[in-house]
């Protein structure tokens, strides 16, 4: 081979190796490409998310108090609704709706229990009063004591919402569909007539007024879950609020983002919660994965009494406030081994020396 040939050889294979070296910087380019592409993202959602929690009402509580038990594997949260006219979501506002949200981490399955809001309680460590006062009296974190103290939970976070979240979720959602009995659509158009003056958002009276299955606006959604003067009283309402809800989060898993979005800007202004930014983070990114397993009342054994000693006005009473209890963690942890605390037996055996309402006995006779 020549002198001449060697070197056009040589120069075809260094022209090779540059063409490779130039293949692989093109793929380290176009990879690092991607990765910041997908960096950039991930920061742009993450800006986004934290621009719109922003618009929450983020109210820390920092002395809730438990009676020393841990639901490990579970997240409890409560819930409550606000019978509130404005956009002061804090103490002096009724909680109309009380409800307690336990997560299960694992699985993502959310049991909902509707604690009555005329149940006779401890509150604040001290009196005992209606389980709707604590809210109104000293705000949310002395609510969530309450629901700890005397239900032997661990909550250490709550959100609440006002008419008009409810009802602009509702309406963002093109509305949901209820089955409704003839006493049901009478006293929901009676309430939307308040519920809209409180909302400023309109609705259709539903007539003739019979019983069918309808498609609820906002006013009417949020009229229907106040309902109270049915056959059932408050147990009754509190299964129509767990519909609601049930119905609104269907409908939530099946909206598109652009919606999602519209919703979020539209109620976040409307809703004061004490998650902080990282955990409601945490808690969303699996948000589409939660599903609602079964719900329930809060006492199940209960008495209306005519007359308690010491106090004007009705109540409910549980009979036995402590078996009322073990009945509620079975519901809701399946798997705890569950006794109650020495502070639960306390208000347990006050609540039945005030009221002299006992839990049954077994042969379904009560105890005197």
């Amino acid at each position: 081979m020549s002198e001449q040939q060697k070197k056009k050889k040589l120069t075809r294979r260094q022209r090779e190796i540059q063409r490779q070296r130039l293949k692989r910087r093109r793929r380290r380019r176009v990879t690092v490409m991607v990765v910041e592409i997908i960096i950039l993202c991930l920061l742009s959602v993450t800006v986004f998310a934290l621009f719109k929690l922003g618009k929450l009402n983020h109210t820390s509580i920092s002395n809730v108090k438990n009676n020393g038990l841990k639901q490990t594997g579970y997240t409890n949260v409560a819930l409550f609704g606000l019978d509130s006219r404005g956009s002061d979501l804090g103490k002096g506002n009724r909680s109309d709706t009380i409800m307690i949200a336990s997560i299960n981490n694992e699985t993502k399955e959310v049991k909902l229990v509707s604690v009555y809001r005329d149940t006779l309680l401890k509150q604040n460590g001290e009196h005992y009063d209606k389980a709707n006062a604590a809210y109104s009296v000293g705000g949310p974190e002395t609510a969530v004591n309450m629901l700890n103290e005397n239900l032997d939970l661990d909550i250490e976070d709550y959100v609440a919402v006002n008419f008009l979240a409810l009802a602009d979720v509702v309406d963002m959602v093109d509305g949901i569909n209820i089955d409704m009995t003839h006493d049901e659509v009478v006293h929901m158009n009676n309430y939307c007539v308040e519920t809209s003056k409180v909302t400023g958002k309109k609705y259709k009276k539903i007539v003739p007024e019979k019983a069918g299955n309808y498609r609820l606006n906002g006013v009417q959604a949020v009229s229907y879950a106040r309902i109270r003067y049915t056959e059932g009283g408050d147990y009754k309402r509190t299964e129509r609020q767990r519909l609601v809800l049930e119905k609104v989060m269907n409908k939530l898993k099946k909206q598109d983002l652009v919606t999602i979005n519209k919703i979020i800007d539209k109620v976040m202004p409307e809703v004061s919660t004490s998650f902080s930014t990282k955990e409601i983070l945490q808690l969303a990114t699996g948000i589409f994965d939660y599903t609602l397993e079964d719900t329930q009342g809060f006492p199940t054994d209960l008495e209306t009494p005519e007359k308690i000693s010491g106090y004007t006005g009705s109540y409910i009473v549980p009979k036995g406030l402590e078996e009322n209890v073990i009945k509620l963690h079975k519901f809701l942890f399946v798997d705890e081994s569950y006794t109650p605390t020495d502070k639960l037996q306390e208000i347990s055996n006050t609540l039945m020396d005030m009221t002299e309402i006992y839990p049954s006995s077994d042969d379904g006779s009560d105890e005197t």
